[in-house]
């Protein structure tokens, strides 16, 4: 994917000025909208982190959720290969649509559990991007291997612990403590929960 980082890869010349943008769900995957942007609604959208458009009927640009309050928190954004449509994935908050529906397709947004563990991957890498003070995955990665490594290890334990007490509550709260562990662990290394699919895919007859 081929992220947009500066407006002037964009052509904005095939259509006038204006350019579609993709809505997308960035933790289901799913498409929500298709809206229409023109240099300044694609520069405040960057500015604002949150999607606006240039309202063809209004003949403005619009934020999306400036009076229902459902906006469209921008999680990455990129450019497809002819230069003249940006993919924008997204936090939505609230319904998209107008009538009230999850997306202007009259879908409801839900994806499979599983795809969770793609945003969590995202969330992880973010962390260990930025590094916020007071997060606990920054102060793992702070402490190094050895510290991730021994939390693995725990939480390996604890798991199996719970399995064997029968106690199905417990056992499940440290199963997600070991994966997020996990893959706090993958990062540091330089690996993501995909790269084990991948391993595992290739092991599979």
């Amino acid at each position: 994917m081929r992220q947009l980082t500066d407006i002037s890869q964009i052509d904005f010349n095939k259509m006038d000025g204006l350019i579609p943008a993709i809505i997308q769900d960035a933790e289901t995957q799913n498409v929500l909208m298709l809206g229409f942007m023109n240099e300044d609604a694609l520069a405040k959208t960057q500015e604002i982190g949150k999607v606006t458009f240039f309202s063809r009927t209004k003949n403005r640009l619009w934020t999306k959720g400036e009076e229902s309050g459902n906006f469209l928190s921008v999680v990455s954004m990129a450019i497809d290969c002819d230069n003249d449509t940006v993919l924008l994935k997204v936090n939505p908050v609230g319904p998209v649509c107008h009538k009230g529906d999850d997306t202007c397709f009259e879908e409801t947004n839900s994806g499979n559990d599983i795809q969770f563990l793609s945003y969590l991957q995202d969330f992880i890498d973010k962390r260990k991007a930025d590094m916020p003070e007071g997060s606990y995955t920054t102060s793992l990665f702070q402490k190094g291997t050895r510290k991730i490594t021994q939390k693995v290890g725990e939480e390996a334990v604890e798991t199996i612990i719970g399995a064997m007490a029968n106690d199905n509550e417990n056992f499940m709260y440290e199963a997600g403590d070991l994966l997020y562990h996990l893959i706090v662990l993958l990062t540091h290394k330089g690996y993501r929960i995909e790269d084990v699919v991948r391993e595992l895919k290739k092991r599979h007859k």
